[in-house]
């Protein structure tokens, strides 16, 4: 058995500043460390693989960050380990409990995940070894992880067993208080036609300057068209991991407080990872501006409807803390966003777009891992 402070200790000096996770009983005393340390942040995430998305946005904006879970979780991390750190090669360190351990008594439920964490994790392709135990093994084990983090800029996870860790207790408590805002009504004449996603994307550009923000788009027809507008070395163009453009972004608002970073999202995506607009709206500064643009389809899969219909967006941020809650139908309302500044809280707006896509769309000549590493090069930052 070890120390938390130890662990959290080391893992500092080797430059982890931001941990991102969902609590397990064996990692209370990890998160208490890292919570009651004022030279660290700790981003209670609603879910896994938000968890993950956010350490790996810090990750791009140049802070090391790591990722906590139970492994019972780890399901729900699997869609941006294998879509979006696999794919674009981004290192974050992943510390899994090992719940349902062979031998282990323990609840029914975590059985299966039991047997199986070792192999899933060999799925992914994430290389792993046992949490350390022993004092004397902290270093080399946190050498090894980084040392392979760096020199293949992939993941890298350390699985605990139950007991690796003394008892710490919480001490303070950081997240933000933040009451909810109001939603602005919407940003239309009576009766206006939605506009095309093509538009949109138009007025963005022309308010995103390339020294000052990073914009990153939602999976699908929206980072295609984008690209197709302007390939700019700011554009972050998603590719899988649906419904975490919006995670990746808190996390690289947060590691680069002097950049705007845009998240263009879409009513499919951020209804697939809505527990994150809570994360944003307790964590994010007034440096992070989220536009939902919903055309009320999955357009990318043959146009099936969502539920976006049937859900006010701008009323759901206001309740979970962004400052600023724009809705409306006109591209105007980018310009409002933009210059709707709100001190330390994120700004939302939802636009209402019509389906449709452009003739002969290309998909980005540029790999994955080209576009993010042009964007790092851009903003000055490394893994």
């Amino acid at each position: 058995m070890i120390a938390a402070k130890s662990f959290v200790e080391t893992a500092r000096g080797f430059g982890f500043r931001l941990f991102a996770g969902v609590p397990c009983s064996f990692l209370t005393p990890l998160i208490n460390t890292v919570i009651n340390d004022e030279r660290l942040s700790y981003i209670s995430s609603a879910n896994e693989g938000d968890a993950l998305a956010t350490a790996a946005g810090a990750a791009v904006g140049g802070r090391r960050a790591a990722v906590l879970m139970q492994n019972s979780g780890l399901g729900n991390a699997v869609s941006p380990a294998a879509s979006l750190t696999w794919v674009f090669r981004i290192p974050v360190l992943i510390l899994c409990t090992h719940r349902g351990e062979p031998g282990l008594n323990d609840e029914p439920q975590h059985e299966l995940m039991g047997r199986i964490t070792g192999p899933l994790f060999d799925a992914l392709e994430i290389p792993w070894e046992p949490f350390p135990d022993r004092e004397e093994d902290i270093g080399p084990v946190l050498q090894r992880a980084v040392a392979w983090m760096d020199g293949e800029q992939r993941p890298y996870a350390l699985i605990m067993r139950k007991g690796s860790v003394a008892t710490q207790a919480l001490l303070r408590d950081t997240v933000p208080a933040r009451p909810p805002a109001a939603a602005m009504p919407a940003s239309s004449r009576p009766g206006a036609e939605p506009g095309t996603r093509r538009e949109v994307l138009h007025r963005i550009i022309e308010c995103s300057p390339e020294h000052a923000c990073v914009v990153i788009a939602t999976t699908g027809y929206t980072g295609r068209e984008l690209y197709a507008l302007a390939d700019r070395p700011n554009h972050l163009y998603m590719v899988g991991s649906m419904g975490c453009a919006s995670s990746i972004g808190l996390g690289l608002s947060l590691a680069r407080p002097d950049l705007e970073v845009v998240v263009i999202d879409g009513d499919g995506a951020a209804l697939m990872r809505l527990g994150n607009f809570a994360t944003v709206g307790s964590y994010a500064g007034g440096n992070f501006i989220h536009l939902l643009l919903d055309n009320g389809v999955h357009e990318s899969t043959g146009g099936q409807a969502t539920v976006s219909r049937n859900v006010n967006f701008a009323a759901v941020a206001a309740a979970c803390g962004y400052g600023v809650c724009l809705d409306g139908t006109g591209p105007e309302l980018v310009n409002r966003l933009f210059d709707a500044g709100d001190g330390d809280r994120p700004r939302f707006g939802r636009l209402r777009t019509r389906p449709g896509v452009t003739d002969d769309l290309p998909r980005p000549a540029i790999t994955p891992p080209e576009v993010l590493r042009r964007l790092m090069q851009h903003l000055g930052s490394r893994f």
